[in-house]
């Protein structure tokens, strides 16, 4: 089977898939099927023979709540009642931020480490320590230092998105071939020519492998920071509208966060292919 049939036949299974999924969500909200017959007060009372409102939303009351949403995404009402895209806009303002900041901290010191064993052997030992700490556990800590939710949520994803990237980018350049070193030490490169003419094209596949880990955890810490310290963004969005016990509007939420994930992973993925190149 050739490439293209087997992108034909990935995508009709994804379909298929998805039809599946969305055949059991309807199965299992269809609302119950309720007799004709007259509905006296007391039935009413209980609520019978009204349209399903609570529970798991269905497919429709999904749908209806996604074009209220996308048909003014920029609505702001006040404090707690603001738009999915304003929520959106300062969700990714603050993983730019902090990924920006990872990036011009981890991509320089990876360089260092990456090129002076003895460097990396003094480092290591700090990098295993912090490595493994939850990004969260940081929160509390930024609060009382910085007293400002917005930029506590921007070092929160600073130091979530360091890591992976110093790490491949100090694997990437320790890993240059010997022989394109070799030459570049037999013609005489200067230190700072050698590190963007050869050293840099060699390790940039690992290095954008390093930002995407990074900016699908940034992704996923600023939602999960947002839920704690409120304001504004998409995470304090899916946890203000659970308190208005909206449901439907939770799952869209999720579903946005999802995609907007998935875009932001094909963007690096698409510069990660750019600069990659087979041997």
């Amino acid at each position: 089977m050739n490439g293209k049939a087997q992108s034909l036949a990935a995508g009709l299974l994804s379909l298929l898939f998805l039809g599946l999924f969305l055949g059991i969500w309807h199965l299992a909200t269809v609302p119950k099927a309720q007799s004709q017959a007259p509905i006296d007060e007391y039935a009413k009372l209980l609520g019978k023979g009204t349209k399903k409102a609570e529970g798991f939303p269905t497919l429709s009351q999904l749908g209806e709540a996604a074009l209220v949403q996308l048909k003014d995404p920029l609505y702001d009402r006040g404090a707690n009642d603001k738009g999915i895209g304003i929520q959106l806009a300062h969700s990714l303002a603050r993983v730019a931020a902090g990924f920006g900041l990872a990036i011009l901290f981890a991509v320089p010191l990876g360089f260092l480490i990456g090129m002076s064993p003895v460097l990396y052997r003094a480092l290591n030992p700090f990098i295993q320590l912090l490595k493994p700490i939850s990004p969260l556990a940081w929160m509390p800590l930024a609060l009382y230092t910085i007293k400002d939710s917005s930029i506590s949520g921007v070092f929160v994803i600073f130091i979530c998105s360091v890591w992976p990237m110093l790490i491949n980018t100090a694997f990437g350049v320790a890993s240059v071939r010997r022989e394109w070193l070799n030459v570049a030490r037999t013609l005489e490169v200067s230190p700072l020519r050698k590190a963007f003419k050869v050293i840099l094209p060699a390790a940039a596949p690992t290095i954008l492998t390093g930002m995407r880990i990074s900016i699908g955890i940034a992704w996923l810490v600023i939602v999960a920071a947002e839920m704690l310290v409120g304001g504004t963004g998409i995470g304090y969005f899916v946890w203000n509208e659970w308190n208005n016990l909206n449901l439907t509007h939770v799952i869209f939420a999720i579903l946005v966060i999802g995609v907007v994930g998935m875009f932001l992973d094909f963007l690096i993925g698409r510069l990660q292919s750019a600069v990659s190149y087979v041997e």
